[in-house]
């Protein structure tokens, strides 16, 4: 399988092509961009398809990050995802960054359920529970400052340092063994987060992608 991997979430643009039968990821290209992701996209898209070696028309799923994280580059990359979807006549996934985040952590400690905490700017943190098979556990919360209080440590998978989490994140990290926060920078290595996303949707656990309000 053939996966077109698209990640517009934040401040960069990217595109991945992915082999799911080598595991093999072929091609990246993006940038960090800050604004403008609606035209370069698709220029990112062609990029990657062209050192990869292979054809749109060959490409047999897309995936798309789908928030939480910018608002106007969440629809840009959905849009896009959407639109190549139809063209061809292929599915289009939609996986969170959380979910893409907890994947990883899980390829890094199987078996154990995970707490992902993701810094939301504003003083806020984005967090959402997911059990040892990478299912999410509850819907993802928003927290605001005032209602931070403790700090759990990390586990092993990151070398940050230890996480505030408001006290309803201390009741739902008290049920889970890994508590993971990726280190500084985590979201902007493009080919591992490409990677990680186009593997978890070969999986089959994810719907078609419907942006996620951040």
């Amino acid at each position: 399988m053939l996966v077109l991997a698209i990640d517009t979430s934040g401040s960069g643009c990217f595109a991945a092509v992915y082999d799911d039968g080598s595991g093999e990821l072929l091609a990246c290209a993006g940038a960090e961009i800050g604004r403008g992701h609606a035209e370069r996209l698709m220029e990112f898209v062609d990029e990657a398809l062209s050192v990869s070696g292979r054809e749109l028309g060959e490409i047999d799923r897309i995936a798309v990050t789908i928030g939480p994280g910018s608002f106007t580059g969440i629809r840009v990359g959905v849009a896009a995802a959407r639109g190549l979807a139809l063209a061809l006549g292929k599915p289009a996934v939609g996986v969170t960054t959380l979910q893409v985040v907890a994947e990883s952590a899980r390829l890094k400690q199987a078996g154990q359920p995970v707490l992902v905490v993701l810094d939301a700017k504003r003083d806020e943190l984005y967090l959402q529970a997911f059990d040892a098979s990478g299912r999410p556990q509850g819907r993802r919360k928003s927290w605001p400052p005032r209602k931070r209080s403790g700090a759990f440590p990390v586990s092993p998978a990151s070398s940050a340092a230890p996480v505030p989490l408001p006290s309803p994140a201390r009741r739902a990290a008290s049920r889970t063994r890994s508590i993971w926060r990726p280190s500084p920078g985590w979201a902007r290595r493009p080919i591992r987060l490409l990677r990680v996303l186009s593997r978890f949707i070969c999986a089959d656990r994810t719907p078609s992608p419907r942006p996620d309000s951040p």
